[in-house]
């Protein structure tokens, strides 16, 4: 079974969360929801992975919820940048 790299599900993630504004959840949601399904098979440790790359770099905020739970959302701050981001060829 095929499975993307870090870099990829980080784009990915960027692209929904750039037609999603609103969206937000756990690393286990976005496993379930977020990716397409039918593409791949994602281990949750590549997301992880992937989620803290975009956290380090601000194209993502993390905090926890009232479930205890780590969520994660867009930075709408930084939203032109993440478009620019998403508009170049992936590499």
């Amino acid at each position: 079974m095929y499975e993307l790299g870090r870099s990829h599900v980080a784009r990915a993630i960027l692209d929904y969360l750039s037609k999603n504004p609103e969206a937000q959840d756990t690393a286990a949601g976005i496993a379930e929801w977020w990716l397409p399904e039918e593409k791949v098979k994602t281990r949750i440790a590549t997301i992880r992975e992937a989620l803290a790359e975009l956290v380090a770099e601000g194209f993502i905020l993390r905090h926890r919820g009232k479930d205890s739970q780590v969520h994660y959302r867009i930075n709408l701050q930084r939203l032109s940048e993440i478009e620019a981001v998403l508009r170049q060829r992936p590499g």
